[in-house]
């Protein structure tokens, strides 16, 4: 959920929610260790997935970062996105309303982040067809197996808003060698009044298994009247048969938060943990059901998702004497079936894939402005894949068509239409082992990403929805293992036509509206390290740098909005043998430029900041005790502000907290 009653938001839609349409996992993606699973055990190490389906020893992806459930244990993150963040060097946009689920962004997209990358849990989207960041913190973070973050296009697998890339979160799998019933009871407490709990249960038996798991946040935050309160319950159930295994999943999310609003320059100075909005506030129910099934027939490989997911908002904005009411329920359904065949042909492994994705979405929207939106989409992709001696080709192709309605009877309504539109994406990946050290790879292809209904719902000319989003990708790069020390290097270029944006100097009235903006550019570099120092200690380390700017139009040359140039991510971690672990981690983000200042001529810009973070955790049997700290220099500062000198959303000021978990 991301609730925002931010500058950016148009006045005919004071809440800019949902989560970005998500949908990917990677085509070429990591040089992680892998293992064979063998069959109906559990992950014994992590198995990268390939093409939407686990990969052949020998076709692993390229060019990934993975994050293990061994790294999550020890960083102690206590939730999915932080561990994104933390651990992954992903740079993250501050929630604006209070939740932990931070607007993540890869290779530079700024407000825009989580409508240009795909989010996916398991196979599944995570996001949808509105403006807001996928919900992760509710997923239970000890039955993560690994967390797998692609950079760079992959529309063909994964369709719409995979141009800046892929996060596929991956739980574990119950199976012989985490037999019998296991769980686990952790507690926390830290300033801001945060208070946090959760438990977890797993059973596995045979071919059958079962977990059941449960948390509960309240925290009051580092501002004021920015109070968030979630519960969550997930429950889960498979079963293995030959040659596969099919399952059942439940989740629940309540969630209650208040709105702090934004500030000017002038209120952040002199108190950066005011409200400027002392009264607003607002709930979201989810619940979603999934259903999987994956197997094997007359050698070929099958595997399908349904899932149905219902989310019911409501928000409350004041104004004064008066008030508004934000109230809707939107569902969504999705089918994602596919076939897989791989082989030997005269001593050349080949993979070819295909498969279809089927989205229905539907809003509806209650209170005094009633309206209906629905977007239905369906697309079919092909890729195929072949490695011989030391070089690895693939190749893919993907065609989605969607049709959108949205019927708003209010005599005020610029937002009725009904259309369809078609979209094309494609790819070329390869890669060279040099040697049984080093790899170079290279990827060219064509992503895309439509508007969505918030989008759509205030463009510049009435009733008329925007153009889809197109994207040139280009990538080298290079990956380097010896022994305890990794390296991989990137260099990258996204040229993108008909960028879907929200542009405050748009329109005749100054509200601003979303358009297509001019031909835009995203280019750079990023670098993944990590190195053993010693027995007990490693240092880890990544960084972006990214040129974000307009290629023609009247401001051509300029820098886009809300992306800094450098990101610097640092980590170093102590693993003794006795039970205790320790880390400590720094990032430091670049200077950018304030969200309304697309002619580049605000004297001002939002200054560059460095966070610090730690942590130490100390074993005493089956109990293992922490204590954690966040932003300990407590730094003041913020990242997103949607205005010249304003529209300003702190950031958090120092945590310290508390922990204690059982495990049994």
């Amino acid at each position: 959920m991301t609730f925002s009653n931010s500058s950016r938001a148009p006045a005919s839609s004071p809440l800019a929610l949902a989560v970005a349409l998500c949908f990917s996992a990677a085509i070429v993606s990591s040089s992680a260790m892998a293992q064979t699973q063998i069959a109906g055990d559990a992950l014994a190490a992590v198995v990268v997935t390939g093409a939407r389906f686990d990969s052949d020893p020998s076709l692993l992806p390229i060019g990934a970062t993975v994050i293990s459930a061994a790294e999550i244990r020890r960083a102690g993150v206590s939730d999915v996105n932080q561990a994104i963040r933390k651990i992954g060097g992903v740079l993250g946009h501050q929630s604006l309303d209070g939740s932990p689920d931070f607007a993540l962004d890869l290779r530079g997209f700024g407000t825009n982040s989580s409508q240009n990358m795909v989010v996916l849990l398991d196979g599944v989207r995570l996001s949808e067809n509105e403006l807001s960041s996928a919900i992760l913190s509710t997923i239970p973070v000890d039955s993560v197996e690994r967390i797998e973050i692609t950079r760079g296009g992959s529309s063909v697998l994964f369709g719409d808003g995979a141009t800046g890339g892929v996060i596929q979160i991956i739980t574990k799998r119950p199976g012989a060698r985490n037999a019998g019933t296991h769980g686990s009871v952790y507690a926390e407490v830290g300033q801001f009044g945060l208070r946090e709990g959760r438990a977890a249960l797993t059973h596995s038996t045979g071919d059958w298994a079962f977990d059941l798991s449960g948390g509960a946040l309240d925290t009051d935050n580092y501002r004021d009247n920015n109070a968030f309160k979630s519960r969550s319950v997930n429950a889960g159930s498979q079963v293995g048969f030959t040659d596969g295994r099919a399952g059942v999943r439940l989740s629940s999310t309540r969630q209650d938060s208040r709105f702090a609003g934004s500030l000017s320059q002038a209120q952040f100075d002199a108190n950066p943990r005011q409200a400027a909005t002392p009264k607003d506030f607002g709930a979201l129910d989810s619940d979603r059901f999934t259903a999987f099934v994956e197997a094997k027939r007359a050698g070929y490989d099958l595997a399908a998702e349904l899932s149905h997911r219902r989310k019911e908002l409501e928000a409350t904005y004041f104004h004064g004497t008066t008030s508004s009411v934000l109230d809707y329920e939107s569902k969504q359904t999705q089918f994602s079936p596919r076939v897989r065949k791989l082989g030997q042909f005269g001593g050349v492994l080949n993979e070819a894939v295909a498969g279809v994705d089927f989205i229905d979405w539907t809003r509806e929207q209650k209170g005094s402005s009633p309206s209906k939106a629905t977007q239905k989409s369906k697309a079919l992709y092909l890729r195929d894949e072949v490695k011989w001696d030391a070089f690895r080709l693939a190749a893919g192709v993907r065609r989605e068509l969607f049709e959108k309605t949205n019927a708003d009877p209010s005599p005020w309504s610029v937002a009725n239409y009904d259309v369809t539109q078609g979209v094309n994406a494609w790819d070329v990946q390869g890669s060279y082992a040099l040697s049984s050290k080093a790899t170079l790879h290279a990827k060219a292809g064509h992503s895309y990403r439509v508007a969505n209904a918030d989008e759509n719902g205030y463009t510049l000319v009435p009733n008329t929805v925007l153009q889809p989003q197109t994207s040139h990708d280009l990538e080298l790069g290079t990956s380097y293992t010896d022994g305890g020390a990794k390296l991989s290097a990137r260099v990258f270029r996204h040229e993108l036509r008909n960028e879907i944006y929200y542009d405050p100097t748009a329109g005749a009235f100054g509200f601003g509206a979303n358009t297509n903006l001019a031909p835009t550019k995203r280019q750079g570099f990023e670098l993944d390290a990590s190195a053993e120092l010693a027995r007990d200690w490693t240092l880890s380390g990544h960084y972006q740098r990214v040129k974000a700017t307009f290629t023609e139009g009247a401001i051509a040359g300029r820098e886009m909005v809300l992306v800094p140039k450098n990101v610097l991510s640092a980590r170093l971690t102590w693993t003794p043998a006795d039970g205790q672990t320790a880390d400590i981690g720094a990032q430091w983000v670049d200077s950018q430029r304030f969200g309304s200042d697309f002619t580049n001529s605000c004297a001002a810009r939002i200054a560059s900041y460095t966070t610090l973070d730690a942590r130490y955790a100390r074993k005493f049997g089956a109990w293992e005790v922490a204590l954690a700290g966040l932003n300990l220099a407590d730094k003041q500062y913020y990242g997103m502000a949607f205005q010249c000198r304003g529209g300003i959303y702190s950031s958090d000021g120092r945590q310290l907290k508390l922990s204690a978990r059982y495990e049994f």
